[in-house]
């Protein structure tokens, strides 16, 4: 029989258990992902492209999760053209780049405010334009920003990279400088990538497309090209000392790691310093990765897509020795595109969540992320029908999102 003192302990055991239980990945009391009494089917219902099986359990269909935090969504801005990146000024405004080769500054609660046109010509055909922007870890004090575009050659076109001084008046860019050149140009409209992040010296990591056809994506294996990669940049668009491929022959001294597709996402994640990278497959095959130095990431190798012809890629493999896997994958494709990690305690089930713009699949994908894994996924504003382009976390701890349709939307605490 249990006597009355062994009851005690038991219950205390128990009840330690229950909050230990109840801690996510951050070590704050909340909802555990992991519990399957708050989870779901995944949120993904239609049938695959391909037959390809993943490599481990969870990395791909993750299971449904629902946000519990009642939420207040609202356009505050309906009359963008073609946004395609967003970043938070230190008071608080939105600086946004705008395809045809403008910027705008909006304030913080969307209305115009300032208009910037006098940057270099960009190729708004296809795929390219005028496309990321970020601001210099310094820029509260020297006002420096970097973006990035596609450019007309000789060749054809090229992802190109400048950087210049925002002006007192907000007007214009001065002092612009083209840093940096993704060769080859290639004769072509599509994928350039791309995003720009920064790392904790200031040097700047830029992710390239591979340009999309069948004669030019190979060389996102080619170590002496610029293209399918991210690259480590310093301020002056030389290569990064000591990079993983200095000291090898024939390859670029900036590429940090190699074999992606179209990277349009890319964001540093805070609470481990590491960064992440999404990636449009064709038929299937997008993909999360962790990008570390000197890794191979596959494309066209090695992919969970199919071609958009209905054919296998290459041979059709999925695993291949010295090549990464993802982290995470979808088949069928949502077309991820801008990324950020939720960092603010206003929505404290977000806390360390990633958030996805997905193009094709018409929402935000908000991931739950343990350990590395994706453990949970849900399917925010999917009744809104929009291309979701990129995304930002507000001063006010809400998260902002551009549209292909020129809107800004605010989605936060009710």
């Amino acid at each position: 029989m249990i006597n009355i003192k062994t009851q005690a302990l038991l219950a205390g055991f128990t009840l330690l258990a229950s909050i230990c239980a109840c801690k996510n990945s951050t070590g704050n009391l909340a909802d555990n992902p992991l519990d399957t009494s708050k989870t779901s089917a995944p949120v993904e219902t239609k049938s695959p492209n391909s037959d390809y099986k993943p490599a481990f359990a969870g990395q791909t269909r993750a299971p449904g999760v629902k946000t519990k935090t009642a939420l207040s969504v609202s356009v505050i801005n309906s009359d963008l053209q073609q946004p395609w990146a967003i970043r938070v000024l230190p008071d608080g405004r939105f600086l946004i780049t705008q395809k045809a080769g403008t910027m705008l500054i909006l304030t913080a609660d969307g209305k115009p405010d300032k208009k910037i046109t006098n940057l270099p010509a960009v190729l708004a055909e296809g795929q390219g334009g005028l496309l990321d922007v970020n601001l210099d870890p310094n820029f509260a004090t020297n006002r420096i920003i970097f973006w990035d575009y596609a450019e007309k050659t000789s060749g054809g076109s090229l992802l190109a990279v400048a950087k210049g001084k925002l002006s007192a008046d907000e007007s214009k860019v001065e002092n612009i400088q083209v840093i940096y050149r993704a060769n080859p140009a290639y004769n072509g409209s599509l994928q350039y990538g791309s995003r720009i992040v920064f790392d904790k010296q200031g040097n700047l990591f830029v992710s390239t497309g591979e340009r999309g056809s069948n004669d030019i994506r190979v060389k996102a294996q080619d170590l002496s090209a610029a293209i399918g990669k991210v690259l480590h940049l310093t301020p002056e668009g030389k290569p990064v000392a000591n990079g993983p491929f200095a000291n090898t022959p024939n390859a670029l001294p900036e590429i940090f790691a190699y074999g992606l597709r179209n990277p349009e996402g890319m964001v540093m994640n805070t609470e481990t310093g590491e960064l992440w990278e999404d990636e449009f497959g064709p038929r299937g095959g997008d993909e999360i990765n962790i990008i570390r130095a000197g890794k191979n990431y596959g494309w066209p190798v090695v992919t969970y897509g199919i071609e958009y012809s209905g054919d296998k890629v290459g041979e059709g493999i999925q695993q291949k020795p010295g090549i990464e896997q993802p982290v995470y994958y979808w088949d069928p494709s949502i077309s991820p595109s801008g990324s950020t990690f939720y960092n603010s305690d206003v929505i404290g089930e977000w806390k360390g969540n990633l958030f996805l713009g997905a193009l094709g699949g018409s929402h935000i994908a908000r991931l739950v992320i343990k350990d590395n894994k994706v453990v949970g996924e849900e399917r925010l504003l999917a009744d809104k029908n929009e291309r979701f382009r990129a995304l930002a976390e507000g001063k006010d701890g809400a998260l902002y999102a551009v549209t292909d349709g020129g809107k800004l939307y605010r989605i936060g605490k009710k």
